[in-house]
């Protein structure tokens, strides 16, 4: 026995129009641009606060060779060499550098002033605005 299911002449086809694909397309589009510029902006302060916690952690090794020293380090680079028990003030391979890649800039406190560590940002540059702006230790501190 076959069963046949015949369809109505004026029946409409089932489907999406290639109007409302584009619309749905524009709406998603619209969405994930909003979306990235979130993400972008999420990013981007990670990025400060990985410059932050590296120069933190730069400082308790800087104060920790003055400590045992009795002077401040000329470069960050005597913090990654061993002393003669083996052991780093800066538990690193190398010098961290900073999110995009630069060299973190150190100075020793001259004359009174206090240490400093600093990020010159995403352009490498003293001075900026937002993702280019300075990120120091005397800036962190005294939040």
């Amino acid at each position: 026995m076959r069963i046949r299911i015949h369809q109505h002449p004026d029946a409409r086809r089932e489907g999406f129009t290639l109007a409302e694909l584009m619309v749905v397309i524009v709406i998603i589009g619209l969405l994930a641009t909003l979306v990235a510029s979130d993400v972008v902006g999420f990013l981007s302060g990670g990025k400060r606060t990985k410059a932050e916690a590296d120069i933190t952690s730069i400082e308790t090794a800087i104060k920790s060779y003055f400590l045992q020293n009795g002077q401040w380090p000329e470069s960050l680079e005597v913090l990654i060499e061993k002393d003669e028990n083996g052991h780093r003030f800066l538990d690193k391979p190398s010098v961290p550098k900073d999110p995009w890649k630069h060299e973190y800039v150190y100075e020793p406190p001259v004359g009174g002033e206090d240490l400093n560590v600093i990020s010159y940002g995403a352009d490498g540059q003293p001075g900026g605005e937002g993702d280019d702006a300075d990120i120091t230790l005397i800036d962190i501190k005294s939040r």
